[in-house]
């Protein structure tokens, strides 16, 4: 299909915001020789009210749909069937995350080798792996996109709608006693109401007329100022007032972000056609997904640099001094992650050549990738609420898990060529996802004409 320009820029704009709000609203600290962190939000009067304009996760998820669809649209059509679709896209989420967790595993190690407080250690470990709580729920997502998508083709905004209700009713059965749990199943309510309307993005029916992103703008706007002013939910659209689990206030914040996104896709994209700026998108995009996954790392080297030297103060957070430092906070940062970034993406090549699937296919096939699917997701989101070092020590519960879950995944076999020939090993390639390009992906090649390549 057709590369939206637009959806790549989102994804460079959503993954700035990203970085830096939580550069931002993390404020690393270190006192009496200990290594912390505190909410910058808890210090600063009106900033709750910032997390309005930092937090785009909503947007990641509406490309995720918007990406989804068009992709499983255009496979499926070829032939492809769910089992090698969700692994393709389940594998270029978990190859670069599994060089991270094993990185974040050597550290943890190393760090104990080296004496560092138990405690101490679980909570730098637990920073490390906070923002992993994102796969789990894409994961699921991903895996369910046929189904999700085919309810679109049928019901249309029904579908989103009722998730939207499911969410309200959530809000209210998770007051009872001993039922807030119940509040978990918002993480598929709500982040799968939000991909349902990238599903509606990509076949027009939420862009055409053009009046309709202006509505869903309109109605979330109003809905989130109702639920905010009667202090019936927070103001703060990070932390664990609306986002843990997502809230039906987060929800609406989610319709109107959206609702403006969509809105501003023709004058922005007009203004996408040079091949400068093109360039320059498609270069940020590549590397989005590795820029997630490390961009906490350059926080912990400079605040052990040069926080514990003293080289640069730390004023007690909110007040002018702090501000300031804020900006000198940014640059260093960003020096660091972009040389990371780089070297991170140059030695993750070699997993290019990785397998796509080994052994035989079979009735197993599905039934593995959900087990596959399922181990990785638990450990995933066990890692964002424990962190790599709960109490000192390696999860090794969850890193058991997570290694079940890619070997479960690969064990979906390895899929003959239309031309059945099947000797020849099949290639994982850096392709499209909602984190952007460098996602490693397993790929069946569908006669394809010479010299030409598919973007999706």
């Amino acid at each position: 299909m057709t590369r939206n320009r637009y959806a790549d820029l989102l994804r460079v704009v959503a993954i700035s915001g990203v970085v830096y709000g939580h550069w931002l609203l993390v404020s690393v600290t270190y006192r009496h020789g200990r290594l912390s962190g505190v909410n910058a939000i808890d210090y600063v009067s009106w900033g709750r009210w910032v997390t309005w304009a930092m937090q785009v996760m909503a947007v990641f998820f509406l490309v995720g749909g918007y990406v989804n669809a068009g992709s499983w649209t255009e496979h499926h059509a070829q032939g492809q069937g769910w089992t090698l679709w969700v692994r393709d896209r389940v594998m270029r989420l978990l190859w670069p995350t599994a060089a991270y967790i094993a990185v974040a595993v050597i550290a943890v190690v190393i760090a104990q080798a080296a004496g560092v407080p138990r405690a101490e250690l679980a909570e730098i470990a637990w920073l490390m792996a906070l923002h992993l709580w994102f796969l789990p729920v894409y994961l699921l997502l991903n895996a369910l996109t046929p189904v999700l998508l085919t309810a679109h083709r049928r019901w249309g905004f029904a579908v989103p709608a009722a998730m939207a209700v499911a969410t309200a009713l959530v809000a209210v059965v998770r007051t009872a006693p001993d039922l807030h749990f119940v509040g978990y199943a918002d993480y598929l309510f709500v982040w799968g109401c939000i991909h349902q309307w990238g599903f509606a993005w990509q076949d027009g029916s939420l862009t055409s007329p053009r009046w309709r992103p202006y509505a869903l703008a309109v109605a979330g706007a109003a809905l989130l100022v109702g639920l905010v002013a009667s202090r019936t939910y927070k103001v703060d659209m990070v932390g664990s007032g609306n986002t843990n689990p997502p809230s039906i206030a987060f929800l609406a914040f989610a319709a109107a972000q959206s609702g403006l996104v969509l809105a501003a896709e023709p004058w922005v994209s007009r203004r996408l056609t040079g091949a400068r700026l093109w360039r320059r998108v498609r270069r940020l995009n590549s590397v989005v997904m590795n820029i997630y996954l490390w961009h906490f790392v350059p926080a912990l080297i400079v605040a052990v640099a040069f926080y514990a030297t003293g080289v640069i103060g730390q004023p007690p957070i909110g007040g002018a001094r702090w501000w300031e430092l804020r900006l000198v906070w940014f640059a260093l940062l960003t020096a660091l992650l972009v040389p990371l970034v780089a070297a991170v993406t140059w030695a993750e090549r070699p997993m290019l050549r990785l397998p796509g699937g080994i052994g035989p296919t079979g009735w197993w096939s599905p039934v593995l990738l959900v087990i596959g699917i399922a181990a990785a997701a638990q450990s995933l989101a066990t890692f964002a609420v424990d962190g790599f070092a709960p109490d000192g020590g390696l999860p090794g519960p969850a890193l058991a898990g997570f290694a079940v879950g890619i070997t479960a995944t690969l064990l979906t076999g390895r899929v003959p060529k239309p031309d059945g020939d099947d000797h020849r090993p099949q290639r994982l390639e850096a392709r499209d996802d909602a984190l952007g390009d460098t996602g490693i992906a397993v790929t069946m090649q569908f006669d394809q004409e010479p010299g030409r390549t598919r973007e999706h």
